[in-house]
C-alpha cells in the first residue's frame, strides 16, 4: 500500500525559505510521478512542481524560479526547497505520487508565510 508522509512545513516571514519532504513507501517509486501540490482556503489545489521519471519537470507558473524540486529514488523522496516565499504561498502542500491512471497523496503540511 502506497503511503507519503510529508514534513518541513511551518512558519516563516516573506523573502524566507522552507524545505518539504516527502517519503514514500510501498511501492518502488522509480517508475512513479513525484510531486509537490498546495491549496489555500476557498481556492483548488494546484501544481507547485511536478517530476515524472524522464525529469521533465514542471513548475507551477507562479513559482518564477523560487522553488526547486528533487528526488532520490533510493531513497523514496522528493523534496521541494522553497525559497522568496511570499505571504500568497500560504497554504496546504500535498506530496503526489502517481503511475498510470492511480494517484495518492500524502495528508498535508502547513506552510504560513506572514508578512
Amino acid at each position: 500500500q502506497v503511503q507519503l508522509v510529508e514534513s518541513g512545513g511551518g512558519m516563516v516571514q516573506a523573502g524566507g525559505s522552507l524545505t518539504l519532504s516527502c517519503t514514500a513507501s510501498g511501492s518502488d517509486f522509480s517508475g512513479y510521478i513525484m510531486g509537490w501540490y498546495r491549496q489555500s482556503p476557498g481556492n483548488e489545489r494546484e501544481l507547485v512542481a511536478r517530476y515524472p521519471p524522464n525529469g521533465n519537470i514542471n513548475y507551477g507558473d507562479f513559482v518564477k524560479g523560487r522553488f526547486t524540486i528533487s528526488r532520490d529514488n533510493a531513497k523514496a523522496t522528493v523534496t521541494l526547497q522553497m525559497n522568496s516565499l511570499k505571504p500568497e504561498d500560504t497554504g496546504v502542500y500535498y506530496c503526489l505520487a502517481q503511475i498510470w491512471s492511480r494517484t495518492w497523496w500524502g495528508q498535508g503540511t502547513q506552510v504560513t508565510v506572514s508578512s
